[in-house]
C-alpha cells in the first residue's frame, strides 16, 4: 500500500490523515461587522460562508475516507480587540455547527493576538496545542515548548499569506491565498492562509517592504526561502519559493 502523506491541503485547511487533525487558519469573526461600524455597507455573510466552506471540507474528508478526530483553530478566531456581542454570537454559531461533526472536547482553540476575550466561557483558549511531534500555535509569540526537541512540525497562521500573479503586460492581476512551508530552527514550518473570505491577506510579493520581523516568529530572511502553495479552485499548486516573487 502507498504510504500516507504526513499532511495534505484541503481547500484553505491542513489535514493530518494519520492523526485525524484538521487545522483551520484565522477566521476573524466580526470583520464584516467592523466594516459596517465604519460606515461600509457590506452584507453579513461571513458565518454562512465559513459554514458552507467547512461543510465541503468535511464532505471531502468523508469521500476520501479520512476520519476526523480533532479540529484546531490556530488563532484570531475573532476580529475586534475589545468585546463585541456580535462576535460572541458568531463564535457560538460556529461551535454549534462543529458539534455536528465532532465532540466539543475535540475542538481546540488557539489564542491569537486578536483573541483578547475567551467567548467559550470555559477558558479553552490555549497559547499552543502539542500532540506527539506536532505543535500548533498562532505565530505572533514564540513559546519555548513549541520548539522543544521532540517537535518536528509547527503549524502557524497570523501572516495570512497570499500571492499576486499577473500576465507579462501586468494588465491582468489576480490575488490568491497560499500556504507557505519551510524550515526554521530545524523544524518543519507550515503557515496557513486566513480562512476569512473577504480579503486575501498579506502579499508575499511585497514582503521586502511590508514584512517586519517583529510581526511573526519566523524572520523575513527565513520566509524568503519558504515554498509557496497557491490555493486554486480544485487543488493546491506548488509555485516555487517566496524569494522568486
Amino acid at each position: 500500500m502507498p504510504k500516507t502523506k504526513p499532511y495534505i491541503f484541503i481547500g484553505k485547511t491542513l489535514f493530518f490523515p494519520d492523526k485525524g487533525i484538521l487545522a483551520i487558519g484565522d477566521l476573524h469573526l466580526g470583520f464584516e461587522y467592523m466594516l459596517q461600524q465604519s460606515g461600509i455597507l457590506v452584507p453579513e455573510m461571513q458565518v454562512k460562508e465559513i459554514i458552507n466552506e467547512l461543510k465541503k471540507i468535511f464532505e471531502e474528508l468523508k469521500i476520501r475516507k479520512f476520519k476526523l478526530k480533532k479540529i484546531v483553530f490556530i488563532g484570531d478566531i475573532k476580529h475586534s480587540f475589545s468585546y463585541e456581542s456580535k462576535e460572541k454570537n458568531y463564535f457560538n454559531e460556529i461551535l454549534k455547527f462543529l458539534k455536528e461533526y465532532t465532540n466539543d472536547k475535540n475542538i481546540i482553540l488557539i489564542k491569537g493576538n486578536h483573541d483578547t476575550l475567551d467567548y467559550s466561557f470555559r477558558d479553552r483558549l490555549k497559547d499552543y496545542f502539542i500532540i506527539d511531534n506536532l505543535a500548533f500555535t498562532h505565530g505572533h509569540r514564540l513559546f519555548p515548548e513549541v520548539f522543544d526537541k521532540k517537535i518536528k512540525t509547527i503549524i502557524i497562521g497570523h501572516l495570512h499569506p497570499s500571492l499576486i500573479l499577473s500576465d507579462k503586460q501586468n494588465i491582468k492581476r489576480e490575488k490568491y491565498k497560499c500556504f507557505l512551508t519551510g524550515k526554521f530552527k530545524q523544524k518543519q514550518i507550515i503557515i496557513l492562509p486566513s480562512f476569512l473570505a473577504t480579503i486575501e491577506g498579506t502579499t508575499i510579493n511585497s514582503l521586502e517592504h511590508e514584512y517586519k520581523d517583529y510581526f511573526s516568529i519566523i524572520p523575513k530572511k527565513t520566509i524568503k526561502n519558504f515554498k509557496v502553495h497557491i490555493i486554486g479552485e480544485e487543488k493546491v499548486y506548488n509555485f516555487g519559493k517566496v524569494k522568486e516573487y
